[in-house]
């Protein structure tokens, strides 16, 4: 078990030279004949390289800055109390927004070759896709407003009633852009339920509501599941890597796939690739313009959470804060908005809405609620185990008969008065839940069990979404 802070971990040079004529290869690839069939997507992979090396050697550079920032604090969960750098996800958010921010004249590249048109009046006008260049800067704008937004959180510490509904604010800008390009409100019905509503259903303002709560949930469900080395920059690099999975089936491959989904009872099968403008968007230009709109942004977000978590896996040199947090949610909200799949998006939050679920009764005062809800770190065995919320008072019947539903499914552990009134729970949150069904275990061994459990999720999304839907859903569900 050590006893002082690890020394930070050592950045090859050999790695970092090694990347950088790939990076630029792929930069400079759309400009050589012959022209790749998506051009923009190999700049972005190019970029995205860039930031993976620009995260891995500012974030260790920087941390001292934040220190003397008095930005820092004690890993709580360590024997140690040497003072580590805190919030460098504004560091990431930097390095994310600015590699974003200089892709865009590769984005609309193949636009700005187009020439103009000429009006009966004589009037040249030109192609380019304003509406897609207005969609791309409204995500960024939103982008910023949560970085912004984040880093306040950090400085000011803002308690959880408050920071709940700032992400919406920074949702704005997806939300009026979306209105201005008279974005879709209907959604497709259930089968079970059409004999009452029909096959569509136009929610109207409700789907904006839907939309800013989206926002809301994707930035505070991973704030919420944080507190170990690597949980939060783990949890969106996984969530983020399915996204990438989900639009490469949506692009146009040389060759043809089939997955044999019938097998999860699915009455059509799945197929993508084979010819230009297919995978499974089957022809649809508008389709895959918006997987690679969402590839444009989880690529170097990828690459920011692989430079991130490099520093930030267990023993932590640095720590995120909340910044990272809000802009990996609000860049998952923007995809899952923008790019039309918030339904398949919320399926890779499985872990989160399970955790969300079982922090409600805390979250909403049925429980008490303390500052960290962290597991208990031993230092005599380094090993974590469950932490728990004193009652100083006896709980309502409602707090008890959940508590006592929950005890018996073995996902909380009560302390009992002989009198039957509850003293002590552990703490409702999944990696405490973790720690109920397996037993004390070490900090890195709960992050690599919450990692597993994510992937987990995302297998089950993808099950869900191409296999489970086709027994609730009819017809093409692109």
């Amino acid at each position: 078990m050590a006893s002082s802070q690890p020394p930070p971990r050592p950045i090859s040079s050999t790695l970092l030279l090694a990347l950088v004529p790939i990076a630029s290869w792929f930069i400079v690839r759309p400009f050589l004949d012959p022209i790749p069939s998506l051009p923009a997507l190999y700049t972005s992979i190019g970029f995205s390289i860039f930031t993976f090396m620009a995260t891995l050697y500012l974030v260790p550079a920087l941390g001292p800055t934040f220190v003397k920032a008095h930005l820092s604090g004690r890993d709580l969960l360590k024997v140690y109390a040497t003072q580590i750098p805190e919030s460098l996800g504004l560091v990431c958010a930097s390095v994310y927004i600015l590699a974003l921010t200089l892709f865009i004249p590769f984005a609309f590249s193949d636009s700005l070759t187009i020439g103009s048109t000429r009006t009966p009046e004589g009037i040249f006008v030109s192609e380019f896709p304003h509406s897609r260049l207005s969609v791309y800067l409204s995500s960024l704008l939103s982008l910023l407003i949560a970085t912004i937004l984040g880093f306040l959180d950090d400085v000011f510490d803002i308690r959880w009633r408050h920071k709940l509904p700032i992400p919406i604010i920074a949702s704005i800008p997806l939300l009026m852009v979306y209105y201005a390009e008279r974005g879709n409100t209907h959604i497709v019905v259930p089968l079970p339920l059409r004999f009452l509503l029909g096959s569509l259903l136009n929610l109207g303002p409700l789907y904006y509501l839907y939309m800013s709560l989206l926002s809301t949930f994707a930035t505070n469900s991973i704030n919420i599941l944080a507190g170990i080395n690597g949980s939060e920059v783990s949890q969106a690099l996984i969530i983020a890597i399915s996204v990438i999975l989900n639009d490469l089936l949506y692009l146009p491959w040389p060759i043809g796939f089939h997955l044999p989904v019938h097998l999860l009872g699915s009455n059509a099968e799945v197929e993508f690739g084979g010819v230009w403008s297919a995978g499974m968007a089957y022809g649809s230009k508008e389709l895959v313009e918006r997987h690679l709109f969402s590839l444009y942004f989880m690529l170097p977000l990828v690459a920011v959470c692989s430079g991130f978590m490099y520093h930030n896996w267990y023993p932590a040199r640095v720590f995120p804060g909340d910044t990272l947090c809000y802009v990996t949610g609000m860049a998952f909200a923007v995809v899952g908005i923008q790019a039309h799949f918030s339904k398949t998006l919320l399926l890779f939050f499985f872990p989160q809405i399970f955790n969300f679920v079982l922090s409600c009764p805390q979250l909403f005062g049925l429980v008490p609620c303390p500052r960290h809800r962290v597991p208990r770190f031993d230092a005599d065995t380094n090993l974590l185990h469950p932490s728990k919320a004193i009652f100083l008072k006896p709980p309502s019947k409602l707090a008890a008969t959940v508590l006592r539903i929950l005890s018996i499914f073995k996902m909380v552990v009560l302390t009992v008065h002989p009198s039957g009134v509850i003293l002590e729970t552990t703490n409702l949150t999944i990696l405490n839940f973790f720690l109920v069904r397996l037993g004390p275990m070490n900090e890195k061994r709960l992050v690599q069990v919450l990692m597993c459990c994510q992937i987990g999720g995302s297998v089950l999304a993808f099950s869900v979404r191409y296999g489970l839907a086709g027994l609730v859903y009819d017809g093409d569900r692109r």
